[in-house]
C-alpha cells in the first residue's frame, strides 16, 4: 500500500516568544515492511533544520528560531510504502521458558526494553498478570496474541480519560483511556513476564480514510480525522521484533505506519522543546492520511535476470 501523510503541529503563544527550541521525530522509518520515498519537514516561521538519530534509531530533526514569533507550525509531509508481514513470525512456537533463557543470556542486547522505564512501572497488578498470560509451558506467539485480544475487550477506548502523567496502575483500574495507554498496559505485562516489548508511535489508517480513499471524486480533506497511532513490538527469540496493536486487536500491518520506537511514550514523543516567552495557549495537532492509487512499479522489485 501507499500513503500520503500530512501532520500538522500548531503552537499558539498567548504573546510574542523571543526564541524556539525543538526536536521533531516525524520522519516514518525505513524497515523490511516500510520504504519511505519521500519527506520533507517545513517550518513557519522558517528555520534551518539539522537531522540526527537518536540512541533508539528514530530519526529527529531539530530547529531553532531566534526571533519574535507569536505562533509556530510544523507541516510533515511524508510518501510511504507498506508491505504485508508474514502470516507467522518466527520463533512464534518457542515456549515462554524457553524464550526467557535466550533473553538471558542476551540480557545487553534488550536491557532497556526488559525493565521498568519512566512511564512504565512494573508493580504487583501488573505481575499478576504477567502470570495469568505467559506460563512457563505456553508458547510465546499465541500467549502474546491472547494478551492483545484481552486488552481489546476488556479496555474501553475514552479520550479525555488519561492525560501523559496516567500511570498503567491507574489505567488498569479503570480500564478505560487511549492507544497510547494500551500500549503502556500490555507492554509492562511483558516485560514483567520477563519478554522484550518497546513502545512505537506512528500512524494508522482509519475506516473512514479509507472509505474516502474509494471515493476520490468525492472526497474531502480529512484534517483532525486521525493522529498519531501507538502500538507495541514484541521481542521474539531470533532478533524478531513483532507488531501487535491492542487498540484494535490485530497486527500492525499494511495499513500500520511507523515512525519511532522508545521505552515507553516519552522516547519518541512527536514534538517537544522549549520557548522563551509567555505560556501556550493552544496545540493543535491534525493528521491527514490517504491512500493512493498504484501508479508506478514499487521500488522493491526484484530485478528480472
Amino acid at each position: 500500500m501507499r500513503f500520503r501523510i500530512h501532520h500538522r503541529t500548531h503552537y499558539q503563544y498567548a504573546g510574542p516568544a523571543t526564541e524556539s527550541f525543538m526536536e521533531a521525530r516525524l520522519q516514518p522509518a525505513e524497515t523490511p515492511h516500510q520504504h519511505v520515498l519521500d519527506y520533507r519537514l517545513e517550518t513557519d516561521p522558517a528555520s534551518n533544520l539539522h537531522t540526527y538519530n537518536d540512541y533508539f534509531g528514530n530519526h529527529v530533526h531539530t530547529l531553532s528560531i531566534v526571533r519574535r514569533h507569536e505562533e509556530l507550525t510544523l507541516d510533515s509531509f511524508t510518501e510511504v510504502e507498506t508491505n504485508p508481514l508474514p502470516s507467522h513470525p518466527s520463533a512464534w512456537e518457542v515456549s515462554v521458558s524457553e524464550a526467557r533463557q535466550i533473553y538471558h543470556s542476551e540480557k545487553l542486547r534488550h536491557y532497556e526494553f526488559l525493565h521498568a522505564s519512566p512511564a512504565i512501572v512494573l508493580d504487583g497488578s501488573v505481575n499478576r498478570l504477567a502470570n495469568r498470560f505467559f506460563r512457563s509451558r505456553d508458547e510465546i506467539g499465541p500467549a502474546a496474541l491472547e494478551l492483545n485480544a484481552w486488552i481489546h475487550a476488556e479496555f474501553t477506548y475514552q479520550s479525555g480519560m488519561t492525560h501523559l502523567g496516567t500511570t498503567v496502575a491507574e489505567v488498569l483500574k479503570t480500564k478505560a483511556g487511549v492507544c497510547q495507554d494500551f500500549a503502556q498496559v500490555m507492554i509492562a505485562i511483558l516485560r514483567s513476564a520477563e519478554i522484550p516489548a518497546r513502545y512505537v508511535v506512528g500512524y494508522i489508517e482509519t475506516e473512514s480514510q479509507r472509505e474516502a480513499s474509494r471515493r476520490p471524486a468525492r472526497r474531502q480533506r480529512l484534517i483532525g480525522a486521525s493522529e498519531s497511532h501507538a502500538w507495541v513490538e514484541v521481542g521474539l527469540p531470533g532478533e524478531v521484533w513483532w507488531p501487535l496493536d491492542p487498540t484494535n486487536n490485530c497486527e500492525a500491518g499494511e495499513r500500520h505506519v511507523r515512525v519511532a520506537v522508545g521505552r515507553d511514550y516519552h522516547d519518541c514523543t512527536p514534538t517537544r522543546g522549549v520557548f522563551k516567552g509567555t505560556h501556550t495557549t493552544e496545540l493543535a495537532v491534525a493528521v491527514d492520511m490517504q491512500r493512493q492509487r498504484a501508479s508506478r512499479p514499487s521500488r522493491r522489485m526484484p530485478a528480472k535476470g
